[in-house]
């Protein structure tokens, strides 16, 4: 055969085999037996092995291939990978169905229902329709390079039919029913642990630095949601793009209100059984993709998708003890000590009770049997007492009057439902405020975990988180279980932790109420920790992420003498807080319809930018538009705006305004 007959004859090979993957894997349908497709190709192999300069990335030989890696690149997301608010009762539905129906007034909302697929999201990058790179959520702006992991999974095409330069897919990665069997039994075999659940088997596969491990444990994809603008108008079209680019998507139902999404439930919830993969739920998504963008996000979640998940497993035990936890804010929460009990293949032993009105909601008393469930990996709940079992030695507890960690007086703030130490200085919260500060996402303080923080305080030579950065090898020697190596290590880990970026620092400071995402936000809005201080409160309540209550207590923070003079404290003790240019807010208002392709921007980095100056994108073109940016090959968009009379301006002029 020659060079060129084998050029040809490799094309025909891929064509083949890349009908039968999608037959196979996607519409699970079969036409070949897995003998014949695996001689298929074993040929396509061999021939280029004799011709390598015929091999392309998008080869069906490429899904196992690479050399395991040092460690994974992160990569920065051109959008965020938002996660979803969960709820799992049709009251709880029909409150959130409430608030977003408040910012929408006159529109009649019509919902995408589909399953809640317990997997690892990811997102896919195809460049001129070639796979190009696979990532993880990560903190939802930046995430990892799992490209060559994701090649393994046979239900993700290595190519699609598309006209586009660049095209985002995200999806969910799991593990099916009987792959997870599988791989269980062959650990069986081998005499190793077992794993608990595909979910988290899925999750630790794809992160396997060697891409043959993910390969040999039989991964799978669905599509969800197409993040480039395509013109899909709603999600339900989303999903029939998906479909035509050749991605699995889930099962999925159009619903127009509460009755039907209920309906669509029961039937899913019946079906369950027989699915080959786990679900715990549903995602329910506003399908309109302009009022879906409109009604935008809060904290981590999109305020137009819910997760609507099923009850969780329940089994009883009993409640042995209750205890008050003091949070690093001074919240007291009431917890419960199991005897000890199995659910969802972990062992429990403890539960919270949230606060003094659950207590008397549950009319819950030590000594009971309760039902408690645990809905995903956070710690369970009791949900119900089991009365009839009560035997009359059961005690009923009360919330401390003053705080078990340094006996300071306990208040509940009106409106609240919390109980917390009114003790600025009480020495439990002190304790958990440094252990947040030095955490990963704060100061990432290498070597200085709880119990180094807990011994520091103990011995006296660190009060609040700025004694940290005057601590000299010296003070550290003498300390049990410190060696001249050990104690050089931590101090040089402090050292080289005092430069941080300002999101970091303001994360750091344990502000009620500011996760990261809020962090970011002010970081980017005010971009230094000066002009973040002196801000007032429309100002804070007004930047997306914030609103009145966080900025409430921004200022409050801020206020507190103790916590200036921390600042202070940390500034003097060579502290350097990196600023960053805040994004002016010039384009606060006018909003940009982008159609047509770029020279300067990808589609999605001028979404990312007019966003950042204040401005709005939404997906179509109405009266209310201010600009529609033309590109190269502009599609209806174009004409819909000269019908309707909106400004249309060039790529040269958006540069102008940017």
């Amino acid at each position: 055969m020659t060079k060129q007959e084998a050029k040809k004859r490799i094309a025909k090979l891929r064509q083949v085999i890349n009908k039968h993957n999608y037959k196979y894997h996607v519409l699970d349908k079969p036409e070949i037996n897995d003998a014949a497709f695996d001689s298929l190709k074993h040929e396509l192999f061999n021939l280029e092995e004799k011709y390598p300069d015929l091999i392309t990335p998008d080869s069906p030989t490429q899904r196992v291939s690479g050399k395991a890696l040092d460690k994974f690149e992160k990569v920065k997301h051109k959008k965020r990978m938002l996660s979803l608010e969960d709820i799992f009762y049709e009251e709880e539905f029909e409150a959130w169905q409430e608030r977003i129906q408040k910012l929408v007034p006159s529109v009649k909302l019509k919902y995408f229902a589909e399953l809640k697929i317990d997997g690892f999201a990811v997102s896919l990058i195809y460049k001129n329709g070639i796979f190009a790179r696979g990532a993880t959520r990560g903190d939802s702006q930046t995430g990892e390079d799992i490209t060559q992991n994701l090649k393994t999974i046979n239900s993700i095409p290595l190519s699609i039919k598309t006209k586009e330069k660049e095209v985002e897919i995200r999806g969910e990665v799991y593990m099916t029913k009987k792959a997870f069997e599988e791989v269980n039994e062959e650990r069986e075999k081998q005499n190793l642990p077992l794993y608990a659940n595909p979910r988290n088997t899925a999750a630790g596969s794809i992160r396997q630095l060697d891409p043959k491990i993910a390969a040999s444990r039989k991964l799978d994809f669905l599509a969800y949601d197409i993040v480039t603008d395509l013109g899909q108008k709603t999600h339900g079209q989303e999903h029939e793009m998906l479909r035509d680019l050749g991605f699995r998507t889930s099962h999925e139902e159009k619903c127009n209100s509460l009755k039907q999404i209920l309906e669509f439930r029961e039937k899913i919830k019946r079906i369950r059984k027989k699915l080959s993969y786990q679900i715990d739920g549903l995602v329910i998504k506003v399908n309109d993709n302009e009022i879906f963008e409109k009604l935008g996000t809060v904290g981590k979640a999109p305020r137009g998708a819910i997760a609507f998940k099923f009850p969780a497993k329940e089994v009883t035990t009993v409640i042995e003890d209750i205890v008050i936890q003091v949070g690093r804010t001074g919240a007291l929460t009431p917890v419960a000590h199991l005897k000890p009990v199995r659910l969802s293949g972990v062992l429990i032993t403890r539960a919270t009770l949230h606060n003094e009105d659950e207590i008397k909601r549950l009319d819950v008393k030590i000594g009971d049997t309760v039902i408690i469930q645990r809905a995903g990996d956070v710690i369970p709940d009791v949900v119900k007492v089991v009365k009839d079992l009560r035997n009359g030695k059961e005690k009923k507890f009360k919330m401390p009057v003053s705080c078990p960690a340094c006996g300071g007086k306990v208040i509940r703030p009106e409106g609240e439902v919390v109980y917390r130490c009114a003790n600025t200085d009480c020495g439990l919260i002190r304790r958990k405020e440094i252990i947040h500060f030095v955490s990963k996402k704060a100061f990432n303080i290498d070597g200085l975990g709880p119990q180094i923080v807990n011994k520091l305080m103990d011995e006296g030579l660190i009060n609040d988180q700025a004694d940290l950065f005057s601590l000299l090898k010296g003070d550290l020697i003498p300390l049990e279980n410190f060696g001249e190596k050990s104690a050089e290590n931590l101090i040089k880990s402090i050292n080289e932790s005092k430069e941080i970026p300002l999101d970091r620092f303001i994360y750091a400071l344990g502000i009620r109420h500011v996760g990261e995402e809020t962090a970011i936000a002010l970081s980017q809005y005010f971009g230094s920790l000066d002009k973040l201080m002196k801000a007032g409160q429309d100002t804070l309540a007004g930047i997306e992420d914030v609103g009145q209550i966080v900025a409430q207590s921004i200022i409050k923070w801020f206020n507190r003498k103790r916590n200036k003079e921390l600042i202070d404290s940390l500034i003097k003790n060579r502290v350097k807080i990196k600023s960053v240019k805040a994004f002016e807010r010039k384009l606060e208002g006018i909003s940009f319809v982008l159609t047509g392709e770029l020279d300067s921007y990808t589609r999605e980095e001028a979404k990312t930018r007019i966003r950042q100056l204040g401005g709005e994108v939404p997906n179509s073109v109405s009266k209310k538009t201010n600009y529609v940016i033309a590109g190269k090959n502009p599609g209806s968009k174009y004409e819909k705006a000269k019908k309707l009379g909106v400004k249309i301006i060039n790529e040269k002029e958006l540069l102008k305004i940017l």
